[in-house]
């Protein structure tokens, strides 16, 4: 297994946000991680990455414990986030993005590395120099998910991708995720989009008020119906 996390909690303060989550990702799984707002699967990503420390449990990646690990150096690891809401620079072009993103890919790779984020989004690639703040709320998702892949990442975490797109765009995501999925990625997804991400994924868990409630393949998932209605609101 590729990442282990073997029940975590975490608090904020009093508040108990992860109660002894566990679950596991394969190398060139997509698994994705449903469940209504407030469940805590921000939470989950945010402790795995190490930008929240667990109160108790452990995360294991590549068999190394990282549990609270610093994340830049989980970054260097191979664990890359791209965070709800995208938080890009807006005010720097897409390619600064990309090429601060890449400060730790070695020198000699960063052109390569470049040219392949322009191949694998050639929308991007016709902005190359645009401030990235006049970009649409699709096309800065996609330059949060070329930034994350800058660094070739071996775990690669996506929290909600499509929140707050337009049907179109949305479609274009999950495009994204089919042409990640066949080179091989290995993908955490959190989506709010639930019976579609579930109908992709290999495996899917469910997480309702902090706790893991359902798991299984993503398809079994996705055909449950009274899993939906119960745990995350007929998404």
């Amino acid at each position: 297994m590729i990442l282990e996390v073997d029940r975590l909690t975490t608090r904020y303060g009093a508040l108990t946000a992860l109660h002894a989550v566990s679950l596991h990702v394969a190398v060139g799984e997509l698994v994705a991680l449903v469940g209504p707002n407030g469940a805590g699967k921000t939470t989950l990503l945010s402790s795995v990455v190490g930008l929240l420390r667990p109160a108790n449990g452990s995360v294991r990646f590549e068999g190394t414990d990282v549990t609270g690990a610093d994340p830049a150096a989980n970054v260097a690891r191979g664990l890359a986030l791209v965070p709800e809401r995208r938080r890009i620079f807006k005010d720097l072009s897409v390619a600064e993005n990309l090429r601060l993103a890449g400060a730790t890919v070695p020198k000699s790779q960063r052109k390569a590395r470049m040219e392949e984020m322009g191949e694998l989004f050639p929308v991007l690639r016709t902005k190359w120099d645009v401030s990235a703040g006049y970009l649409s709320g699709g096309q800065a998702q996609q330059l949060a998910v070329a930034r994350a892949l800058m660094c070739e990442p071996k775990l690669l975490l996506l929290d909600e991708p499509c929140l707050g797109l337009a049907p179109t765009m949305v479609d274009v995501i999950f495009e994204l995720l089919d042409q990640l999925r066949a080179q091989g990625r290995t993908i955490l997804v959190v989506e709010q989009q639930a019976q579609r991400v579930l109908s992709v994924a290999d495996r899917g868990y469910v997480l309702r008020t902090g706790e893991i409630v359902a798991e299984g393949s993503g398809p079994e998932l996705a055909g449950r119906s009274d899993l939906f209605d119960t745990y995350v609101g007929g998404s």
